[in-house]
């Protein structure tokens, strides 16, 4: 879908203000929201792709005026609901705790670092990508009801694959409950005139990572 995040070449947003320090956090409860998404999302009831579209499918009014972690917090109480994971607080009805969970759901202290640097695993594979580096290929023009990580800006253009990541977890799939279904994993580099327009630096160019089924030979 193109969602409130998708904002990759819309204009109207006003400038890009980076904080001025790099401290990840800008608020105490910020610390707290990210613990609670760690150690709800340990169990494995949800996939972080399931994640990413729960925050994609935030409200955009919401999604345009709130900060990062306010998102987070969003979708992680619309996660925590839809997997049965909330009950009703009997002594205030009108508010939802979080149910019990068995102790080996529990993420323990020590095993923190490891929560955090947990990520995308390549595929063992026998089978040979359909692209190779310097192959021209456009993107697919379509719109998608669900999570997918092809960027709008990106969809119906010309470029060049730059090389092959590997096989990894498709998205679109996983978010949705229908499996890994694990697909080759490219990245695509365009020129910046064919994304941004005429107007574009000449020298420009943008890399994205692009799944398989997102390409078809030019």
């Amino acid at each position: 879908m193109i969602g409130p995040h998708d904002l990759g070449g819309r204009s109207g947003f006003g400038a890009i203000s980076p904080h001025e320090h790099s401290a990840p956090f800008s608020a105490e409860w910020e610390k707290r929201v990210l613990g609670l998404t760690l150690c709800a999302s340990w169990p494995g009831f949800w996939t972080l792709d399931e994640f990413r579209y729960a925050l994609e499918s935030i409200d955009p009014a919401t999604y345009l005026s709130v900060t990062h972690f306010e998102r987070w917090f969003i979708g992680l109480e619309t996660l925590l609901d839809r997997h049965g994971l909330l009950e009703v607080d009997p002594e205030a009805p009108g508010n939802k705790l979080i149910a019990g969970l068995p102790a080996e759901a529990i993420l323990r202290a020590d095993q923190v670092d490891m929560g955090l640097a947990v990520g995308p695993s390549e595929y063992s594979h026998e089978s040979l990508p359909r692209f190779s580096a310097g192959d021209r290929v456009r993107t697919k023009a379509f719109t998608s009801s669900g999570h997918t990580r092809l960027p709008a800006y990106a969809r119906g253009k010309d470029g060049i694959i730059e090389s092959v990541q590997g096989l990894y977890t498709f998205p679109d799939d996983n978010t949705h409950h229908r499996g890994s279904n694990p697909q080759w994993l490219y990245t695509v580099v365009f020129e910046g005139r064919t994304l941004w327009g005429s107007q574009a630096d000449e020298l420009l160019t943008t890399s994205i990572d692009a799944w398989e089924s997102y390409l078809n030979a030019e």
